[in-house]
């Protein structure tokens, strides 16, 4: 069984907080769950419960809307293997999305979740259609956002036109190089002074956008370059060979919103998939990647509508 050891944890840019658990997936990893929802009010208000499968070595300070106490909407979510508290499977190769899939199903079960939304951002857009598959008794809906339902490296760069064969050679090479070179340049990256200052950088670098919340980004990017580059891009390499999930038997409603600018996960993608399934709506912003980091309301009031839709 799951064991738990919850604790709340609250940043220093305002009234958010999260309770934190130890979860036991499958395969006897341990894991960093969390929860939007430290003390139950959200769940005693009779708020839908959405499990986030979330961007890949990513974290709950990606999600400010999530953060505010009055975003009606409990989340029940996990770190990835290796990732901020999440231990390191002892077969190093358990990083796949089959796993991630195993891990999600086991959140599922420590909070009582027998069915829900699941929201995926980036490369957990691959583990909730996975999920979806696999399990399909376990799932109500699919909110995707900038993410595709498989084949994701074939789908990057795509605001520069770049062919998908070619676009998956180059950011899997990339991710080859990075994940030999990760272990010299992680003290680098985690000596970086990341705050306001840094954000607005990244945030005019094409690759970001502007986002509402500078701060809480800036705990969300510092958070992220804690776990050492060479185990990151493992994990983007196991990913990588995720093939492209079949949506013919996926019966649920599904939502896509995508980022215009998105140079990792394409937004021509994320349409076709759309179009592909029997119950699925799309919406592109004008954004990059971090959707919900620079359009954190209206990417909220979709998912609120969404979830009334299915519920």
């Amino acid at each position: 069984m799951p064991t738990s050891r919850p604790r709340a944890v609250t940043p220093a840019t305002g009234p958010r907080s999260l309770q934190l658990r130890d979860v036991l997936s499958d395969d006897g990893t341990h894991l960093r769950a969390w929860t939007n929802d430290p003390d139950g009010a959200l769940a005693e208000a009779g708020a839908p419960t959405v499990v986030l499968c979330n961007g890949l070595g990513t974290n709950p300070w990606c999600w400010p809307a999530l953060l505010d106490p009055g975003c009606g909407v409990r989340v029940v979510s996990w770190n990835h293997r290796g990732v901020g508290g999440s231990e390191r499977p002892r077969d190093p190769s358990h990083v796949e999305v089959e796993h991630f899939v195993e891990d999600g199903l086991s959140v599922m079960d420590h909070f009582g979740v027998d069915r829900a939304v699941l929201m995926g951002w980036s490369m957990g857009v691959n583990t909730m259609f996975e999920m979806a598959v696999r399990q399909p008794e376990r799932v109500a809906g699919l909110f995707a956002v900038a993410g595709v339902p498989g084949d994701t490296f074939a789908t990057m760069l795509g605001p520069l036109h770049v062919p998908r064969v070619v676009a998956r050679a180059v950011t899997v090479s990339l991710s080859r190089a990075m994940a030999v070179a990760g272990r010299a340049l992680s003290p680098v990256a985690r000596s970086l002074p990341i705050g306001p200052r840094a954000i607005a950088v990244l945030s005019h670098s094409g690759f970001m956008l502007p986002v509402r919340d500078p701060e809480l980004a800036a705990l969300g990017v510092k958070e992220f370059l804690t776990t050492p580059l060479d185990w990151y891009f493992h994990l983007a390499l196991s990913t990588s060979r995720h093939a492209r999930v079949s949506l013919s038997g996926i019966e649920v409603p599904a939502f896509f919103v995508a980022g215009r600018y998105d140079v990792l996960a394409g937004s021509r993608d994320m349409a076709t998939a759309a179009a592909r399934m029997r119950d699925a709506e799309y919406v592109e912003l004008p954004t990059s990647h971090f959707v919900q980091m620079e359009q954190p309301d209206r990417v909220h009031a979709l998912l609120r509508d969404f979830l009334a839709k299915v519920g």
